[in-house]
Order: C-alpha cells, then structure tokens, then sequence
C-alpha cells in the first residue's frame, strides 16, 4: 500500500539460499512479465478401500465342514475429510472462510531464505531457533493473513478485464478478503480484528498510488490502461502488503518486468543489520536496467525517487522507517524482528510524484493529538473511525458502507486537526505509465520469510 513519500528540493515452499531469490535474464527485451497464478488446493479423492479390507469381505466361511461364500457387507461410503495442510477447495468468486480450509491453523510458510554472511549462523542457532519458535501466533496470524491475500488475489488475476468499472472491481476484491479472514467489519470492532489492512488501490497509468474510487465514480478499466492493484490483509492488525500491476496490451511488459524484477532485487538483498542504502542502490540498478517502447519512441524505465518501502507495525501500515528505491546515503538499518514493505515502481515519466485529483484513502495517527473539536459531526465520525478502523487505513467508501451521511465536513476537519492523515493519490506526469510490485517480509531470528510470495510473483 501506501508507500512511504519523500518530497525533495505455492504454497509451502523449500528454504533457499539467500542468493537464490529470483532475478530476471540480464537482456531486457527477454524478461518476462507476469506468470501463472498461484493455484488454490484442490479436495483429495476418497480413500480407497485397503486390500485387507477388501480380502475381508470376500473370505470363505466355514459351516462345518462345508465351506461357503461370506455374504459380502454393504460398507458405507467414505467422507471426504478435508486435512489440515488445506485440501478443501475455494469458491469463485472466494467466500469459503480460509480457516475453515485449514482448520488445525497450519496455513502456508512463505519463502524462507537463509541469511548470509555473518548472519548465517542464525539458520542453525539453537538460541535464534528458541526465539523464533516463542513467535507462533505472530508467524499463525501473517500467513493466514497471506493466504487470504493469494487466493484474493488468484481470483483477481484471472478475473479483471477491460470494461469493468474501478468500483466493481475494488468491490470484488474487498468481499473476497472480508469473506476469507471471516471479517465482514460492519460490526463494531470487527474490522479491527481482520479483513481489510487498507483499502483497494485501483491506480491508472501516470498515477503510482493511492487511488480508490469515491462514491458516484464511473471510471471503466480500458485495454491500454496500466493498472497498479495494491491491497492489504490483516489478521489481529497484522498487515500483508503486497501489489502487483496489470496491463492488457505487450507494449507495457517490459515496464512490468522492470518493475517485478527491482522489487525481487530489493527481496534479496534485504536482510538483518543491512542497510537502507544498499537496498535502494540494488532496486535502482535492477530497475534502471530496462526500458520500453511505446508509439515507436524508446523510453528508459526510471524508478520513482520519492517514493518508499517501509516498515510495518501492529495495527499500522507505515512505522518509523523507510525503504529507499534508489541508492543514497541512508545507514538506517534492518533489524531482527521487524516486518517491511518491499516495494517499487518503474515510470516512462519523470520519476517524481505529486498530489493529484481527489482524496481517497485516510488513517486516524498513531500519535493523534488530544484537541477540542468544535463541529459536532467531527466527534461523531471520530469515534466511529476509532472503533471501526483504530489506526488501520480507510477510504470513503467504506464510510458509506457504515451508513455515515455527509460527513466530508468533519472528515475534513479531523484533517485539518492533525487526528487523520489524508493519503492524495500520488501521480507522475499526465500521459507517462507507472508500474509496481511488492511483498511482504518478516525477519525471522533464523531466516527471512517472503510472507507473500505465490506461484504468480
């Protein structure tokens, strides 16, 4: 979601080596832009019948010393169980709860990758073991979270198409996670314990982030659009963040790869005790790498400076650090036990963003100040963002969902307060295109764990 901004002057998957996160082909014009959706569990056959079973029913009897067919038994059929490691199968569009998918709670580990150098000791450390083992229902609550997030948005993938409105497809993806976490928020306190981490990005082209359609909004996915889908999931106010982009003509594959391709740079070389630079240093040189040809006119693929990776806290999508996109002179560090964003976007423009076109998204602040508000409908939608929302991400859409009326003035100035920050979308220059991916990482005391990841990015 929501990256950070700086305005300037398949499933359970094998451990690998920390330098075996994907990296695209060294020739651009031959990197792919997408793959294959990560695939949902499909339900087991029923169990045959065992052949102990079977010599069962057809032994001889024996009636005194004339032997006789047994008679064999009608056996009743065999339910099909649904096991643990999520046999079950997902519904189109997804409704079925992922609990109830993987009822004993043992939902998929993300992609585990082994630290390097002088962190390698962590990967066999009986102490780092311990640590990591007290953080079950953390590591419970993120992939549940996760897997939520992948069949979301497996269904999204195949399932978008020019000609559907911003609206109906923001919609589609927003009952998906509220029916999987088992959240539908619409009674209080509800969506503070699961469902929506914040709100569907839906950003087209020249815009990189932070748009969702307002009410009344009649904007249609076209064939030529590039269209960035970011969207957060949460479990206990544990957030994943992950994004992909979408785009409908192979004129735009190369700005996509570029794109995937950083942010599996950025994968890499993340990491505990690394630093911010250095991260910044390899999206930028992986981005940069490409460029693109649009109209007959061959343009670079720039990585967006103001725009940030960042860390994720409890209950809230930015904490207190950033990830650079580009290289810099940040010795900020990674630490163990924190969970980032990694995050980037690729432009044909300017690689610079600014506020455009009209606010959507807002959060309440951590740090939200104690002031006397004078307009009555302020301290109404102030208490109703505290016990729906607490310091989770909301737009006005899901207002209206709640049934609040004509409330843009209070909203407005809960803003000017300096209680709810107001996210604008983020946009380059008018007819440029923007492209970002992004993931989700935990760092674990004994490995790195790409939370997100699936079979598609």
């Amino acid at each position: 979601m929501p990256p950070n901004v700086q305005f300037l002057p398949p499933y359970p998957v094998k451990r690998i080596s920390e330098t075996s996160i994907p990296a695209e082909q060294s020739t651009p014009a031959s990197k792919p832009a997408g793959g294959p959706s990560s695939p949902v569990p499909q339900p087991t056959n029923d169990h045959e019948q065992s052949d102990d079973e079977k010599d069962d029913d057809e032994a001889p009897e024996d009636v005194g010393n004339n032997t006789v067919a047994k008679k064999k038994k009608k056996k009743k059929p065999k339910k099909k169980k649904t096991a643990a490691n999520g046999t079950g199968k997902q519904s189109s569009p997804p409704r079925v709860p992922v609990a109830s998918l993987f009822p004993a709670s043992q939902y998929p580990t993300g992609e585990e990758v082994e630290y390097r150098d002088e962190n390698s000791f962590r990967t066999t450390s009986e102490e780092k073991r311990h640590l990591d083992r007290m953080n079950n229902d953390f590591l419970t609550e993120y992939r549940h979270g996760a897997e939520v997030h992948r069949q979301v948005r497996q269904w999204a993938q195949k399932n978008i198409k020019p000609g559907q409105s911003l609206t109906e497809i923001a919609e589609g993806i927003e009952d998906g996670v509220r029916a999987l976490t088992g959240h539908q928020g619409l009674e209080e306190g509800d969506n503070i314990k699961g469902g929506m981490g914040f709100p569907t990005g839906l950003s087209l082209n020249h815009c990189a982030a932070h748009y969702t359609p307002n009410a009344g909004n009649k904007v249609i996915l076209q064939k030529e659009d590039v269209m960035k889908v970011d969207f957060g999931v949460h479990i206990n106010g544990r957030i994943v963040d992950s994004a992909f982009t979408m785009a409908f003509d192979p004129v735009y594959d190369n700005l996509l790869a570029a794109a995937k391709d950083a942010t599996n740079a950025g994968l890499r070389e993340a990491g505990i005790d690394v630093r911010m630079s250095d991260i910044g240093a390899a999206i930028q040189e992986a981005m940069e790498s490409y460029e693109v040809e649009i109209g007959g006119q061959t343009l670079p693929v720039k990585c967006i400076r103001n725009l940030n990776g960042h860390d994720i806290i409890q209950h809230s999508i930015h904490g207190r650090k950033s990830v650079p996109i580009v290289k810099g002179g940040d010795q900020t560090k990674m630490e163990e036990g924190e969970t980032f964003a990694i995050e980037t976007f690729g432009s044909t423009g300017k690689g610079y963003v600014r506020d455009d076109m009209e606010t959507s998204h807002y959060a309440k602040k951590i740090d939200a100040p104690n002031v006397p508000l004078r307009v009555s409908s302020a301290r109404t939608l102030l208490n109703s963002i505290s016990k729906n929302f607490g310091t989770l991400p909301f737009c006005r859409r899901y207002l209206d969902r709640l049934g609040h009326e004509k409330y843009l003035l209070g909203l407005n100035n809960l803003v000017s307060a300096g209680i709810v920050e107001a996210y604008p979308p983020l946009c380059d220059a008018k007819g440029s295109h923007t492209a970002q991916f992004e993931h989700t990482i935990l760092l674990r005391p004994t490995v790195k764990e790409i939370i997100s990841r699936g079979d598609d990015y």
